[in-house]
């Protein structure tokens, strides 16, 4: 995804009234010590895994978490394969995983040598549906993975329920979830053991990186084992185990550790513009917006619109084309796990229907979504987008 770097801007209403010509899917925003932990790196020469920001952005990130522990990575992908395998995730077992999400989810479940199996999306929240779920539990499930499309947490109750009647553990890919809340606690702190992204466009970023969390001492220590090629402690380059070099980088972490300092006011941003587009899109006809469920608070990650087919004889390419041709960038939704020829190569079950998940992906895109969106880019692409579902005002 291409992201553009957007420093702070004091006056929001300058900025708001020059309305950019273009406006990207995502914006990076690096308001806080960014530069000078970075600076901090390159003066010290410490700029490989073995610095001390690597040890703070893990401290930093677990804590606003509410979590016990971190252990950083080079991507999100990464600690979601190093959180199934410290599972136990092994060749044989079944991860129920939603249908629809993106592609990594099951590809961590793949690398470690495990089968996803999919579950269709509950229409409201576009989350995986918890009585899709159920129908697909066997003696083979070792592991149920919630993942909190665009930043809405799943429903955690009905999960970890179904999870601690099956006596398996639940892992949650929390990627674009950074202060997502269920009942009272973020993402991250709902399961078992989660894995997040740092990418360019999540909420908090260290360009690529990502990170485990787990209360589990025991299961965090297998992360950091196996993170680090599995080296023995006493460096005799004898290794019992196959380990993976996913190590995160110094100055990564001291871009992660300047971000989580800043982590509520970003959270604070995108809550405000995704509840300006809930204002702005609400009474549009022909548009559904990614509901919401009893205890969960979203930080909308992004902010999704699902079109009805047929509004007025358009089409979703049709309104991303207008919104192209008007400076407005978009991305359309993942397409469904069922649909994937790399999981029907793998020998994944692609059979079955799963029509909740396929109306997301034939007729959803999401909009711009970076925390520094201005409220009168917001205003403008919400006319934008009531204008083509009613010409002429009708």
């Amino acid at each position: 995804m291409r992201t553009r770097a957007r420093f702070m801007i004091r006056d929001r209403e300058a900025a708001d009234a020059a309305q950019p010509a273009s406006i990207p899917v995502c914006s990076v925003l690096l308001a806080g010590n960014e530069r000078k932990y970075v600076d901090d790196c390159i003066d010290a020469g410490w700029i490989s895994s073995s610095g001390r920001y690597v040890a703070a952005f893990e401290r930093k990130f677990a804590d606003w978490c509410g979590v016990r522990h971190g252990v950083a990575v080079t991507n999100g992908t990464a600690a979601l394969h190093l959180a199934l395998l410290a599972l136990g995730v092994g060749p044989g077992d079944e991860v129920i995983i939603p249908d629809f999400t993106m592609i990594a989810s099951a590809f961590a479940v793949c690398y470690a040598g495990g089968k996803p199996v999919f579950a269709d999306a509950d229409p409201l929240t576009w989350n995986v549906s918890p009585t899709a779920v159920a129908a697909k539990m066997t003696s083979r499930t070792k592991a149920i993975m919630a993942v909190h499309i665009f930043g809405n947490p799943c429903a955690m109750a009905d999960l970890r329920r179904l999870a601690g009647e099956a006596e398996i553990p639940l892992v949650e890919d929390a990627a674009e979830a950074h202060g997502a809340v269920f009942s009272g606690r973020k993402a991250g702190a709902l399961s078992d053991i989660a894995a997040f992204s740092f990418f360019a466009n999540k909420n908090l970023t260290t360009g690529e990186g990502g990170m485990v969390l787990t209360d589990s001492g025991e299961l965090a220590e297998r992360c950091r084992y196996r993170r680090n090629l599995c080296f023995p402690a006493a460096r005799t380059y004898l290794h019992d185990d196959i380990g993976f070099n996913y190590r995160m980088a110094n100055i990564q972490a001291a871009i992660g550790l300047a971000q989580t300092e800043k982590a509520d006011l970003y959270r604070a941003m995108r809550v405000r513009n995704g509840l300006r587009y809930r204002e702005s899109l609400s009474g549009v006809p022909g548009l559904g917006l990614q509901g919401g469920q009893p205890g969960g608070e979203s930080v909308f990650w992004m902010n999704g619109i699902r079109l009805e087919p047929g509004i007025y004889g358009r089409s979703r390419e049709a309104l991303r084309r207008h919104l192209e041709e008007n400076g407005v960038e978009t991305r359309l939704f993942f397409n469904g796990m069922h649909r994937q020829p790399a999981l029907r190569k793998y020998g994944c079950d692609c059979s079955g229907a799963y029509p909740e998940s396929d109306r997301l992906a034939d007729n959803g895109l999401y909009l711009p979504s970076g925390s520094g969106l201005g409220e009168g880019e917001i205003a403008r692409i919400c006319r934008l987008i009531a204008d083509f579902a009613c010409p002429g005002g009708r």
